[in-house]
């Protein structure tokens, strides 16, 4: 998963709302015949699917050389609008599209994709668990993904042995393995360091940790559940900020967040601040570290951190109403969950894939340089198992946008802690019906 989608997710919440209203009445009825035709329609938000579409030797064309594609590229933060009104109407609707997580449960609980049971039933004991409970809803398999991304913690090998005398991530795991102990081993490295290390530059990078050591979703019969470790995720907040465990004022994708990667973030008073830890999903290794620090190449480790968490990915759904199922089905589980396919996109690519088979084939021999050669992916395919899908739902991110300005506005000192969850559900009960 690309950066640039991520950042751009944020912007789709607010679509969310306007598509629910015509979701299952309005759907288009699923062909019971054959395909009238050996012509697909793709959509997607991501240049990922085109690519898999076309590589050479192995992509879908390649191996599919009978099939018709007419693909077509739409921005992220364009991608539901235009997704939307066909597949409400049936008009112009794509016969497969990939589905970002900031909305695929939007389109998974809408009753306007096809079922993939069939599909699972055939790969079940090869795919990981996660994924397919993300897209699946009322015991039905709508959507597949042919990656995980399981969340890490990314630190610095050098500040590792100048604060804690060793950089093995076994060791620093100890440090870090849970949420209680984290806030402890923040304190002491502030003190260590005099200040001049913070465990990480923004409160914000621990909200995926904290959300995924939640036992219950947001909504539960269709009311507004705030689980004890978001409880927990706000006073760690307010104490971090209180505390200046981290950078007041940094944020996620902020210019600070970024520089504290490389070594020039300044703290609050101006001065050189050095940040010990990043949390981030495997594909912020590609695309978020190496990226924004080339220079530091061999200077991190990576660990499971805190709390097992993800964050992120694509998945491929197919519209209800194809002309062409068998063939839709087909496109997904090549792209989803071939071995061959997927092996040879994971040797090319280093992204982690849901298919478990080829995750015990090739993650033994992985050695990273940018992690000082750490074997990364044998860690995220063990990551991987510890993460529950089943806790995703379509209003996750209409929720959450919400609850990151209650919990900023408490942690500031803007709101006291009563004032700012009175109107936090309020507005969620405003907005969204809960």
């Amino acid at each position: 998963m690309k950066k640039s989608r991520i950042i751009a997710g944020a912007v789709l919440c607010a679509a969310l709302a306007g598509f629910m209203s015509c979701q299952k009445n309005e759907a288009g009825k699923a062909s019971s015949g054959k395909a009238s035709s050996n012509k697909l329609v793709v959509w997607s938000f991501t240049d990922e699917i085109e690519g898999f579409l076309n590589k050479e030797g192995y992509g879908y064309k390649a191996t599919h050389p009978d099939v018709e594609i007419e693909y077509s590229f739409t921005p992220t933060d364009q991608f539901p609008s235009k997704l939307d009104p066909v597949l409400a109407s049936g008009n112009g609707a794509p016969d497969v599209f990939g589905l970002e997580d900031a909305f695929v449960r939007k389109y998974v609980e809408s009753g306007l994709l096809l079922e993939l049971d069939d599909l699972y039933a055939e790969v079940k004991n090869k795919v990981a668990d996660y994924p397919v409970k993300v897209g699946s809803y009322n015991g039905h398999v709508y959507g597949m993904s042919w990656q995980v991304a399981p969340g890490a913690l990314f630190y610095h090998r050098s500040l590792a042995k100048k604060y804690w005398g060793t950089d093995d991530p076994v060791e620093v795991q100890k440090k870090l393995c849970d949420l209680d102990t984290f806030i402890a081993t923040a304190r002491e490295l502030k003190k260590a360091s005099d200040g001049k290390c913070r465990i990480v530059s923004t409160t914000g990078d621990l909200f995926m940790p904290y959300k995924g050591a939640r036992k219950q979703p947001w909504v539960v019969n269709n009311k507004l559940v705030i689980d004890p470790a978001m409880d927990q995720y706000m006073e760690m907040c307010k104490l971090m900020e209180n505390e200046k465990l981290a950078v007041s004022g940094v944020g996620q994708w902020s210019e600070g967040w970024f520089a504290g990667m490389n070594g020039t973030l300044k703290d609050e008073t101006g001065a050189d601040v050095e940040v010990m830890c990043y949390f981030l999903p495997t594909w912020g290794l590609h695309y978020v570290l190496k990226t924004n620090a080339p220079n530091t190449s061999g200077d991190w480790a990576m660990c499971a951190g805190p709390a097992p968490y993800r964050w992120g990915g694509t998945w491929i759904a197919a519209y209800k109403g194809t002309k062409n199922p068998e063939a839709a089905k087909e496109m997904i589980r090549y792209i989803a969950t071939d071995d061959n396919f997927l092996e040879a996109l994971a040797k090319e690519s280093g992204d982690v894939v849901s298919n478990i088979n080829v995750q015990n084939k090739i993650k033994d021999s992985f050695s990273e340089p940018f992690l000082g050669g750490q074997n990364h992916y044998a860690q995220f395919c063990e990551m991987a198992k510890t993460v529950d899908g089943s806790l995703t739902q379509g209003t996750d991110q209409q929720i959450e946008a919400l609850w990151t300005e209650t919990v900023t506005a408490y942690a500031m000192g803007e709101k006291d802690k009563d004032t700012a969850l009175k109107d936090f559900k309020e507005q969620v009960a405003n907005t969204m019906g809960l």
